[in-house]
């Protein structure tokens, strides 16, 4: 959510100050040559149109709203340590990478709060689906913890070979795992793994085939989806240890919670919801044809100029 919301850095002439100036007739000029200028009006026209201005425009109105509405719960130290995160994770690169995406750290340091923003009102707006209903729905799609050993690989017939390994009488699994498997995080202790429904350390598909095993159990091999586009890897499965699940749902009512607000906040249509609302609420209206497309997403209804002579200043 935050890299998509908060996309692009501003790249053109700041669309707030073009946006006030092309109430003039021409506004100040940006170039002047020999018989001619070219205005801030002239430049605001002509790139109105451009998708980057545009996306500007949004992010700008959605910070805005926001900062009004949620500035108080989003502390300055918070950003602070997001920012001081960052720049450990990409070291001695972070300017570089910043420059290369247009963006200088106070303009990045302003995205980060902006998406901050953003998440608390999310988080908020999740909070009230945690209803009776939704817990009983989390509860019957939940399975509790099981212990198993992994082995991925990055071939389906290595995974074959290895399979066949593993079947044999008397195979020592963990040993397979730490000989063959790609998955560094597991592979040295003989790919062994915990794991619940919600967790997100494997595939959804490697999840189901291990919840579907008998203790001791060893799947086929498992395809799922590679970390780029049009690959795959290949997992065998063994699991070690299962629980019953409880008939009771308050045993697992904080795992619950966390499980339905994590899927809110990760939900796309949910989270443009809560932009919508926010948008709607502030009385957003749309005052030039060229930004109408932009926000159609978010706010629902007339939003020309022909209706904002009715907006509240």
């Amino acid at each position: 959510m935050k890299k998509k919301l908060m996309a692009g850095a501003i790249t053109l002439l700041s669309v707030a100050t073009l946006a006030a100036c092309s109430n003039s007739s021409e506004g100040t000029d940006l170039i002047s040559m020999k018989g001619d200028v070219i205005t801030e009006h002239q430049f605001f026209e002509e790139v109105k149109n451009n998708a980057t201005a545009q996306q500007v425009l949004l992010n700008m109105t959605i910070q805005k709203v926001f900062e009004k509405q949620y500035g108080s719960e989003v502390s300055d130290k918070e950003v602070d340590d997001a920012v001081a995160e960052e720049q450990k994770k990409y070291g001695d690169s972070y300017q570089t990478i910043l420059a290369r995406s247009g963006m200088t750290a106070e303009s990045r340091k302003a995205q980060i709060r902006t998406s901050k923003l953003v998440e608390y009102a999310v988080k908020k707006a999740a909070e009230a689906e945690l209803t009776d209903e939704n817990y009983k729905k989390a509860f019957e799609e939940y399975t509790p913890e099981v212990t198993a050993q992994i082995i991925k690989l990055d071939s389906e017939d290595k995974a074959k070979e290895v399979l066949a390994k593993a079947k044999e009488s008397g195979a020592d699994f963990a040993q397979l795992a730490k000989d063959n498997s790609t998955d560094e995080k597991t592979k040295e202790n003989g790919g062994e793994i915990t794991f619940d429904s919600a967790s997100t350390e494997l595939p959804d598909v490697v999840k189901k085939a291990a919840f579907a095993l008998d203790v001791n159990g060893i799947s086929d091999v498992i395809t799922a989806p590679g970390t780029q586009a049009y690959t795959s890897s290949f997992y065998i499965v063994k699991l070690t240890k299962k629980s019953e699940k409880s008939s009771n749902l308050d045993d697992y009512k904080e795992k619950l919670k966390t499980i339905i607000l994590t899927q809110k906040q990760n939900d796309a249509t949910f989270v443009q919801g809560v932009i919508s609302k926010e948008l709607q609420d502030a009385n957003i209206k749309v005052k030039d044809q060229a930004f109408q497309n932009i926000f159609t997403q978010y706010i629902k209804g007339e939003t020309t100029s022909d209706s904002s002579s009715s907006a509240s200043n």
